[in-house]
């Protein structure tokens, strides 16, 4: 039966092909193109599934080969004129990166995988284990929170230890000629060591800081001797049930070397949050609720450097981790992979995470994202790499080619410049053409998007993000290019707030880009008021330049940072706590909390005191004689609906204050996302592309307000990390 349906889809793809490859009018192409979508539309709008799938991805392939064919074979101008020949090559060659790269993002999640829950293990069955918490520069509150959420984790005693990897506190570190860095990173040291006792942990550090996270991490594989090892990056707390969720599956299959869990972000990016994208799913939610899980049918997800446990017999046979490029995780599961070792990923939010605060600080970490995956694709090809069987190769080409898109999207912004400003003809095509071709196109890959991934993506969201880091990625791809061993890793700032709202200090590309799309629209109307005879090709590259203006003012928004006082969000929660100050008890409910605070309803009319010091005494939740006290300051007071509530910031640093916030926040991570994710809104192509046209509107306005009046900080040369302040409260 399974040779009869690859024998089919063979037979359809052929025809297809063939199909796509007939030449046709215009006219009759546009008919043909409508219809397809027309019945690919009602397909989607009516909810239809099972059979109807590969009808609605056969139509929209249908529809975009036809464009591919067309553009190869009547777009692209005459050898004869270089000027117009060599970037029309250009632009066509980026438009096939695009096409290319939808058919592998189909290909890879064609079938996504869901896997049944892990089998519960005795307390005699189940391995040893470490956690691995790598370091750097994070705040002791961050790794405080996380090192006691790990070691709350539900797992038998004395088969589960907990490390701190401190690659901030190195002897190379401490031993600086530079007398300043090395006090620091002495006190660093010390009052790390300090905090593990406190804690139960054990700490670790290492003479120097090479190879970065992968060395760290290959220090605390020489350092432990766990079956298993877990990683957790410094600000990615742990649910109780993260271990007995996990290691189960390693029983039942000796090859497995790992089991990857979602990384969960109680902030939103600052892209999401300066556009005040509400409902927006967040950008990650489409590569952990679906990627991964595609990846997975062909075991070829792969290892994101936290969340994840491994298998210590796997890492040992390849050298530990990987260093040989700047994103250790998916070149050490490239490896592994290719040793015929096997993965898995299970699609449950066990962990919650803080994601980069300033537009500054999530440039840097993209940058390394695509500096890793592009020296991963030049160093070690995965359609050369041995071993892996054709599915990996696929999977794997498609998530390193994925950071090429830079390249593509600048061409994309300036082609059009081409004829704008030079007057190059490299896109062959008249008005009619590229509205039957180019545009049904652009519509049928957006529905597919849309119908493949649904409410984990919004249409135009991809756009959004892609444009936004292309500004500064393009340069970034270039040098891997240039020397593809270069990079170095840079660790992402967290835990930065902003006192004020500002324009970012990585602006400027932004708002010159902006003006000089601006300034092609007006080039283009005063052309095509005093050339009649380029009016046809005028509309087609006025089209093409007024999505790009949506695109580069939609961008002004996402610089435009609005301030940020709190440097770590709080989470929801029902508690019942006691608020004490002296000898006075208040009965209370805690209503949030964050790593520096929280905020309670008071349960009767006793008066609340205004700037005092006192505590809040919890009993632990699944141990009734435990108590939990955490001193704290008044910060506020507000009226609330049914009761009184104030604000009141942690004072001090103490083991309960952490081991109050394992319970109150991080122990049921699965209700906080489940929350977030039930409050997004679903769009279609329709209400996505208004939304989108929308929004560029209002952050246009937005931004040249901050280019005018908000931008005193980069006029007097302030850098980005003056801007962003660390506040480790």
């Amino acid at each position: 039966m399974v040779f009869a349906a690859t024998a089919a889809w063979a037979l359809l793809s052929v025809f297809v092909l063939i199909a796509a490859a007939l030449p046709i009018g215009v006219e009759a192409q546009l008919a043909v193109a409508v219809a397809c979508l027309t019945i690919m539309a009602a397909i989607k709008m009516t909810g239809l599934r099972g059979p109807f799938r590969p009808v609605f991805l056969g139509l929209g392939t249908f529809v975009i080969l036809r464009y591919v064919f067309w553009r190869a074979t009547s777009t692209i101008p005459s050898l004869e004129s270089p000027l117009d020949f060599v970037p029309g090559v250009l632009l066509a060659v980026a438009e096939a990166y695009c096409v290319t790269m939808m058919f592998l993002s189909l290909f890879t999640v064609a079938r996504p995988t869901d896997r049944p829950p892990a089998p519960r293990l005795s307390a005699d069955a189940a391995p040893t284990v470490d956690v691995f918490v790598p370091s750097y520069n994070e705040s002791v509150e961050i790794l405080a929170t996380t090192l006691v959420s790990a070691k709350a984790m539900h797992y038998p005693d004395g088969k589960l230890k907990i490390f701190l990897l401190d690659d901030g506190g190195t002897d190379e570190k401490v031993g600086s000629d530079d007398p300043d860095k090395a006090a620091a990173a002495m006190a660093r040291r010390k009052n790390l060591q300090a905090l593990c006792a406190d804690l139960g942990v054990q700490y670790l550090t290492r003479e120097q800081n090479t190879h970065a996270k992968a060395g760290n991490l290959n220090n605390g594989l020489i350092n432990s001797d766990g079956e298993f090892v877990v990683i957790f990056d410094a600000d990615h707390a742990p649910a109780k049930e993260f271990l007995r969720e996990t290691v189960g599956y390693f029983s039942t299959d000796d090859r497995l070397f790992l089991v990857q869990t979602p990384h969960f972000f109680l902030n939103p990016d600052p892209i999401e949050k300066n556009l005040g994208a509400r409902g927006m799913p967040a950008e990650n939610e489409m590569f952990y609720g679906l990627v991964q899980k595609g990846l997975d049918t062909w075991n070829a997800a792969f290892f994101c450097g936290s969340a994840a446990v491994l298998r210590r017999q796997a890492l040992e046979q390849v050298g530990g981790f990987h260093g040989s490029s700047i994103t250790e995780d998916a070149e050490t599961a490239l490896e592994l992979h290719s040793r015929r070792w096997k993965s898995l990923y299970i699609d449950k939010p066990m962990i919650a995470g803080l994601q980069p605060e300033t537009f500054e600080t999530f440039i840097g970490q993209r940058s390394r994202w695509c500096r890793g995956m592009v020296q991963i694709l030049l160093l070690k090809n995965p359609l050369l790499k041995e071993g892996l069987t054709i599915p990996q190769r696929l999977c794997y080409l498609s998530s390193s080619m994925f950071w090429l898109f830079p390249l593509s999207r600048m061409a994309f912004i300036f082609a059009p410049m081409f004829y704008i400003f030079l007057n190059l003809k490299i896109y062959v095509a008249n008005q009619q053409e590229f509205f039957a071709y180019t545009m049904t196109y652009m519509i049928s890959a957006m529905m597919i998007q849309s119908y493949i991934f649904g409410r984990l993506r919004w249409p135009w969201a991809s756009d959004v993000y892609e444009y936004i880091q292309s500004v500064h990625l393009f340069r970034a791809v270039l040098s891997v290019f240039v020397d593809p061993r270069r990079p170095k890793f840079n660790v992402t700032d967290k835990g930065l707030s902003l006192k004020e709202s500002r324009l970012s200090g990585m602006a400027l590309p932004y708002v010159l880009i902006f003006g000089l799309v601006t300034l092609s629209m007006g080039v283009i109307a005063f052309r095509y008021a005093h050339e009649p005879a380029s009016r046809d090709m005028l509309t087609v590259v006025g089209v093409w330049t007024l999505l790009n203006m949506f695109l580069t003012g939609i961008a002004l928004g996402a610089v435009s940072e609005f301030r940020e006082r709190r440097t770590t969000p709080r989470v929801e929660t029902k508690h019942k706590a006691v608020l004490s100050f002296g000898q006075q008890s208040i009965p209370v409910l805690i209503e949030d909390m964050s790593y520096g605070g929280l905020r309670v309803r008071v349960l009767d009319q006793t008066p609340l005191p205004v700037k005092a010091l006192g505590t809040v005494t919890m009993t632990h939740p699944l141990d009734p004689e435990a108590v939990l006290t955490v001193p704290v300051a008044t910060a506020g007071r507000r009226a609330f609906e049914n009761g009184r509530g104030t604000g009141l910031k942690f004072y001090g640093v103490t083991p309960d204050r952490f081991r109050m916030l394992a319970e109150v926040v991080f122990s049921d991570i699965g209700r906080v996302h489940q929350t977030r994710s039930s409050a997004y809104k679903l769009y279609g192509v329709g209400l996505g592309t208004a939304f989108f046209v929308f929004t560029c509107l209002k952050q246009i306005g937005r931004g040249c307000y901050y280019v005018a009046f908000r931008r005193e900080r980069q006029v007097t040369g302030s850098s980005p990390e003056q801007s962003a302040e660390r506040n480790p409260a």
